[in-house]
C-alpha cells in the first residue's frame, strides 16, 4: 500500500514538472498579407444548346453549330491545348400537360484565353457563331503561386511586427516562433457584365466594353506563437 502511494506521488510530481515546462512565456498573434494583381488570362465556360421534337434533328443541329464554333476558335488562334469539350448531353423531356416528348442537345466547351485584350472580340465571335449559354467566366493569373508565396511572407512579417509592438510595452522581446498556422486563399473576381450601349455616342463610334476585369486579391492569413524573452 505504501509503495503504491509513493508511486502515485512520484507520478504526480512528474506531471507537475511537465506542466511547468509546457508553460513557456509566449505571445500569439495573427498576421495578414495582401496583394492585388491584374489577371493575365481568362477561363471561359460556354455552350451550345438546341431544343426540338426529334432527337436526331436536334442533335444534328447542335453538332453543326458546335462544328462552326470549333472552326472559329481555331481560326481565332487559340491553340488546341487551350480549349476542350467539357460536357455533351442529349436528353428527353416529357411534357405531362401536352403528353409529348421534347429533346435537348447540348455541348459545353472551356477556353483558356491568354491574351485578355482579345476577350471582347472572342466573345462576340462565339456568339455570332451560335453559342447560346455562358456558364462561367473566371479571370486568373499565371503567376498565382508566386503571389501566394509573397503574400505569406508579408503575413509573417505583419505578425512579427504586431508581436514586437505588444511586448515592447512590457520591456520584453520576442524569441523564436514555436507555432505557425497558415490559411492562404485567393479571391478571383467574376466579370461584371454591362448592357451594350449604342455605338453612336456624340456622333462617334465607341468601343464595346462588356466586362470589368478588376484585380485578383491574394490574401494570406497566419497565426504565430513566439517565445517571450
Amino acid at each position: 500500500m505504501k509503495k503504491a502511494i509513493v508511486i502515485a506521488f512520484a507520478m504526480f510530481g512528474m506531471i507537475l514538472n511537465a506542466q511547468e515546462k509546457l508553460q513557456i512565456p509566449q505571445i500569439s498573434v495573427s498576421g495578414e498579407g495582401k496583394i492585388n494583381v491584374k489577371p493575365d488570362q481568362v477561363v471561359i465556360n460556354f455552350g451550345v444548346e438546341n431544343l426540338g421534337k426529334d432527337a436526331a434533328e436536334v442533335k444534328k443541329l447542335n453538332d453543326d453549330t458546335v462544328d462552326k464554333v470549333m472552326k472559329f476558335i481555331k481560326n481565332f488562334g487559340i491553340p488546341a491545348s487551350d480549349f476542350k469539350t467539357s460536357n455533351v448531353g442529349l436528353n428527353r423531356n416529357y411534357d405531362y400537360e401536352k403528353k409529348k416528348n421534347t429533346y435537348s442537345a447540348s455541348q459545353s466547351i472551356t477556353i483558356i484565353l491568354k491574351d485578355i485584350s482579345k476577350y471582347d472580340s472572342l466573345m462576340m465571335g462565339l456568339i455570332d457563331n451560335g453559342i447560346n449559354t455562358i456558364s462561367n467566366v473566371e479571370f486568373k493569373s499565371s503567376k498565382l503561386e508566386e503571389y501566394k508565396s509573397e503574400a505569406r511572407k508579408l503575413a509573417i512579417k505583419e505578425a512579427k511586427h504586431k508581436a514586437e509592438d505588444y511586448v515592447s510595452v512590457l520591456n520584453q522581446k520576442i524569441g523564436k516562433a514555436i507555432l505557425i498556422n497558415d490559411n492562404t486563399q485567393a479571391y478571383f473576381p467574376q466579370p461584371i457584365y454591362m448592357a451594350q450601349a449604342d455605338k453612336e455616342i456624340s456622333g462617334n463610334t465607341a468601343p464595346k466594353e462588356t466586362v470589368a476585369v478588376g484585380e485578383i486579391e491574394v490574401v494570406a492569413t497566419v497565426s504565430v506563437s513566439f517565445i517571450l524573452k
